[in-house]
């Protein structure tokens, strides 16, 4: 059935369509916003994939092909640089910026140890940096929080120099191709790219990196946030909560309980131009659970909405959008379909299950990630066990999975088990109730232990103390956690718990 052009849609997200064409450009990111849409909801078909049948052992085009061109460029530069033949294909243009980042300044170093960066173009891509953050929930407390995504960074100029460093030490960029299928052999893999003009490309690999985030067709994840928001500039500048605060970052604030099935959470970080910031909306569920146009009807909420959040005659100046993708590491772990074939970037799911920040994941992977691929390549051991252990994460991922499925309101379970039978007697000021506890019982931990809760640096013997606290606060919070999981992620998450809390004792 032939997909409606996206003006037909206008009737149905009017003030998204309004507010967009005013922006320069808007034209092409509503263009943008309907093809993720549809790439999501699409995103298991489109792509022929056949596991044997690809090219034997020879010379392959490339060493590495790298499908997607967006934060993947961080794999193309790194191991160009590193001697490898590396081709980058992205159905659009490579290396456009669509979201706006932020980081803490610690969490930048491994641009500078892997070369990638100088010490000074580190410092530049830094625009701006504010004083604290805080996480507050309706009807909540304040969390005062320092040294958590408190830099902004310059997405563009971030990406225009991986782009210019992956093409100096020869990566092959190819934009306009998408992949129609592609074959698996014992020498490599044999990609078949379409063309925008309608031609084709055969390209070769001896490994292939799905970097095409949460609409690749391998991507597995149990839940997923989507985002959308922009720079927007003549905010209320003040201390108020409905006001812009311009040396504080909000990281999870809440300014309802849960309507229209969703717990809905916003987001805003000052930018150096006084009365601007980017301001996100968006939620937790699982993939199953979205509905047809999630992002647009995101928008269409965020415009009718944004002022219960910050007062001001705002003008958006730019829009940023998109996917997020996780998994609990409660549930199976994402994984590409065979041997030669390894999912980075959103594609992976790696993300915090807590703050879901794609860019801090992989700024924190990209190094380790590439030198396991590059010590693979060496080895020429590229099957789907070894490309498997190239990934090494942070223990705490393993624990915020249990937080991260209370942002989801009970029921509507959609693939991974069937509503509950008490979905609609869940009081839905509870994951507020919920998350001002657990937020309250981090700041009473002081910033140490808060900061690296958010950052996931946090230790499990600090993460029981946390656990005994908020109990002590709310002794009920366990059973009501609990309520949000199934019996097999009540014993998964037992079992990482007890497993690194042995661990932390052994290595005493």
């Amino acid at each position: 059935m032939a997909r409606p052009p996206v003006a037909s849609l206008r009737s149905r997200f009017p003030r998204t369509f309004e507010r967009l064409v005013e922006v320069p450009g808007g034209e092409v990111a509503l263009e943008h916003l309907v093809q993720l849409d549809r790439g999501f909801e699409a995103r298991r078909g489109g792509v022929v994939v056949e596991t044997e049948g690809g090219p034997a052992r020879g010379t392959m085009d490339v060493d590495v092909a790298l499908a997607g061109g967006g934060l993947s460029l961080f794999y193309a530069a790194y191991l160009a640089r590193a001697g490898y033949r590396v081709a980058v294909f992205d159905r659009g243009p490579i290396g456009r910026a669509h979201r706006e980042w932020n980081i803490s300044r610690r969490e930048l170093r491994p641009l500078v140890d892997s070369s990638l960066f100088s010490e000074a173009e580190v410092d530049e891509l830094v625009r701006f940096q504010y004083r604290d953050g805080i996480v507050r929930w309706h009807r909540g407390k304040v969390h005062r929080v320092r040294e958590v995504l408190d830099c902004v960074i310059d997405a563009q100029g971030l990406l225009d120099r991986l782009r210019e460093r992956a093409t100096a030490a020869g990566a092959v960029l190819l934009e306009g191709h998408r992949l129609r299928a592609y074959r698996v052999g014992r020498g490599g893999v044999a990609l078949d790219l379409e063309q925008q003009g309608g031609g084709r490309t055969r390209l070769t690999a001896r490994l292939l990196l799905d970097g095409t985030g949460a609409v690749s067709p391998h991507a597995r994840f149990d839940l997923v946030c989507p985002t959308v928001g922009g720079v927007l500039s003549g905010l209320e500048l003040g201390d108020g909560l409905d006001e812009l605060d311009p040396e504080v970052g909000e990281i999870l604030v809440s300014t309802e309980d849960v309507e229209e099935g969703r717990q809905h959470i916003w987001e805003a970080f000052p930018s150096a131009t006084r009365g601007s910031a980017t301001v996100y909306l968006f939620y937790y569920c699982e993939p199953d659970t979205l509905g047809v146009h999630p992002l647009l009807s995101l928008y269409e909420r965020f415009f009718q909405l944004r002022a219960r959040y910050k007062r001001g005659d705002a003008t958006l100046e730019k829009p940023t959008y998109g996917y997020i993708p996780a998994y609990t590491r409660l549930r199976p772990l994402p994984t590409a379909p065979s041997d030669r074939v390894l999912l980075v970037g959103d594609a992976a799911g790696r993300h915090s299950p807590l703050t879901f920040c794609g860019f801090g994941s992989m700024v924190r992977s990209f190094r380790p990630v590439g030198d396991g691929v590059r010590r693979l390549l060496e080895q020429d051991r590229l099957d789907a066990g070894a490309l498997r252990a190239v990934w090494r994460e942070p223990p705490a991922l393993r624990l915020l999975g249990a937080l991260a499925l209370m942002m989801v309101p009970r029921g509507g379970r959609g693939a991974f088990g069937p509503p509950r039978a008490d979905y609609h007697h869940q009081p839905p000021d509870e994951i507020n109730r919920l998350l001002d506890t657990a937020f309250g019982s981090l700041a009473e931990l002081g910033q140490e232990i808060f900061g690296a809760m958010v950052r996931d640096e946090i230790g499990v013997r600090d993460f029981a103390r946390f656990m005994n606290l908020a109990a002590r606060d709310r002794p009920s919070i366990y059973r009501e956690v609990f309520q949000h999981l199934t019996p097999a992620e009540i014993a998964t998450w037992s079992f990482h718990f007890s497993s690194l809390w042995a661990r932390s004792w052994a290595g005493r």
